[in-house]
């Protein structure tokens, strides 16, 4: 299976195209934004073909990376861009502190199914490495003539970031809000700062909404429900580690 039909495109405007991973049961988004003077790839997911190839021919911009946050599945073609930027919260993960082992990483991504030929799973090592650039919340991304605010939006993941292209009023969310189940039942998650950084988006007049999984097209009110569901939850008693999985319809929660 060549490379180009292991990822599926999709322009969203000119200058914006999600980079999707469909054969994977992870059905990973990644998006690149095509700047003026640079691009920026948004995740650059399971590492299973080399996405960076891709973007190369979608511009001719130099193109750094950055994740949403430090999970495998958002990290897996790190290695293959010279430049990359992450959350201050999560560089002990990128030197040697991720918290699952690479053999449970192996079975996850192995249960893809029919992967790239050539691609060998055993072999698979989750990306390591040194931002060019640490990351924290109210930072900007200046691609010339489009910005990306930096939104620390903790409670998945310690470090994740959500991006927030105000001029568009474009937010990609990584694993924050998608349809599907949100996890927060980890140890290394935290359900009470999930729920403030729903909060945080949720009051943002956002106009498209692009998720880090599955659907690619979601309303923002997604955002909007969630807060209310969390704060539901909260309300119960159940805002905590070990409550459950509770479901919505098109997205649930498992804490």
């Amino acid at each position: 299976m060549p490379v180009e039909t292991w990822f599926t495109t999709e322009w969203l405007d000119a200058d914006t195209c999600a980079i999707s991973e469909y054969r994977h049961w992870e059905e990973t988004h990644c998006y690149l934004l095509i700047g003026q003077k640079s691009a920026l790839l948004i995740d650059t997911g399971l590492g299973v073909g080399d996405i960076s190839a891709l973007a190369a021919r979608m511009t001719d911009q130099p193109v750094a990376a950055v994740a949403t946050h430090v999970h495998w599945d958002h990290i897996g073609g790190h290695g293959h861009f010279r430049e990359f930027y992450a959350h201050a919260a999560e560089l002990s993960w990128l030197q040697g502190g991720f918290p699952l082992p690479v053999e449970a990483v192996r079975a996850m991504l192995a249960r893809g199914g029919s992967l790239l030929a050539g691609f060998d799973v055993r072999s698979y090592a989750v990306f390591q490495g040194t931002p060019a650039r640490l990351l924290r919340d109210g930072d900007v991304l200046d691609l010339g003539g489009r910005r990306l605010r930096v939104l620390h939006t903790p409670g998945h993941s310690p470090g994740h970031m959500c991006f927030w292209e105000e001029e568009r009023g474009d937010l990609y969310a990584g694993d924050l809000v998608y349809q599907g189940t949100l996890l927060a039942g980890f140890p290394s998650t935290d359900p009470e700062a999930y729920l403030a950084s729903l909060e945080k988006i949720a009051a943002l007049p956002i106009r498209r909404l692009f998720p880090g999984h599955h659907a690619l097209e979601i309303a923002p009110a997604l955002a909007v429900r969630m807060r209310d569901a969390f704060r539901a939850l909260r309300a119960a008693g159940k805002l905590r580690h070990g409550a459950g999985l509770f479901a919505y319809g098109d997205w649930a929660v498992r804490l």
